[in-house]
């Protein structure tokens, strides 16, 4: 069974977080405790830890998150783990060169027995694209011109012709090789059309919707798929989640999530599942209460409903 197929499955959801797992105001986290944390997120039973990629700390957008270079990071937390999937969200593909990015995805699949899961992005920040020289403009057709770098540096001794990121004439090769499928998940639609993201995609990771938004969205994302031939690919999103001591405290609106209690976040869960989310990656930076007692709370009262 692929690792994928370990964290979604067609109707059901499961939770993941993302790092930083603690909750901070500002820009930059304290990034303590998190081996600790990682480790009990895993024994506790949720089905995957998710790694953001931020070149640069922009103070007007608020967050920097994990700090640590992600590959970097992930290995990190990978040999404080065993089992538990390693998502990125998401490698800003135009921002890295390809080569770099498919060696250190066979590395880290290999090095974690295969653990990886590859979000990919084309950059929410644009303030970034000139620090790297890059046009913004080019973003859409950088960002596919790197994904199928990638994709063709996955065979032997591949000649392949980049337009923005150079070539290879068949006559050199990447080592190591990895040569099972890397779920390649796309965040957003990183400048490209739905129909595309479908065919090329293993998943499509988005962004949390309003209950009258989200069945657009789903159907939207039914009709690609089936426009493709295929039956099924996952659908997963973030949730910024505060939770409450009451388990019983009614929701509220934060930034790209909800303040409440257990009960109204098994609910809201069930919901999401029913629309047809099958993964779900919590997020704690806007949290009232420490992490610890949070992950302890959903870990034992919710995440066994989902797994």
């Amino acid at each position: 069974m692929s690792i994928l197929n370990k964290i979604a499955k067609k109707g059901k959801l499961t939770l993941g977080l993302i790092f930083p797992i603690e909750a901070y105001s500002g820009s930059v986290a304290k990034m303590e405790n998190q081996e600790k944390l990682a480790k009990r997120v895993e024994e506790l039973g949720f089905k995957a830890l998710w790694f953001r990629d931020v070149p640069f700390n922009d103070p007007s957008f608020g967050d920097a998150g994990q700090l640590y270079a992600p590959w970097i990071y992930m290995t990190h937390i990978m040999n404080h783990t065993s089992k538990i999937a390693l998502g990125s969200a998401s490698i800003i593909l135009p921002l890295r060169h390809p080569v770099h990015t498919a060696k250190s995805i066979n590395s880290l699949q290999i090095l974690s027995n295969e653990r990886l899961v590859l979000g990919v992005a084309s950059g929410d920040r644009p303030i970034e694209y000139p620090a790297f020289n890059q046009n913004l403009a080019d973003k859409s057709e950088l960002f596919r011109d790197s994904y199928f770098y990638i994709k063709a540096l996955q065979g032997d001794f591949p000649a392949y012709s980049s337009k923005y990121y150079g070539m290879t004439n068949g006559a050199i090769d990447i080592v190591p090789k990895y040569y099972k499928k890397t779920p390649m998940l796309i965040t957003g639609h990183s400048g490209q059309s739905l129909d595309w993201i479908a065919e090329h995609s293993d998943g499509w990771l988005y962004y949390p919707r309003d209950f009258k938004t989200l069945p657009i969205v789903m159907q939207r994302w039914r009709e690609a798929i089936k426009g493709v031939n295929s039956d099924w690919k996952p659908f997963m999103q973030s949730l910024y989640v505060d939770l409450t001591k009451d388990p019983k405290a009614r929701p509220t609106p934060i930034h790209l999530g909800i303040k409440s209690g257990t009960e109204y976040l098994y609910t809201h869960l069930r919901l999401l599942e029913s629309y047809g989310v099958n993964h779900v990656i919590l997020n704690l930076k806007y949290g009232s209460r420490p992490a610890e007692e949070v992950i302890e709370e959903i870990g034992e009262n919710i995440s066994p409903n989902f797994s």
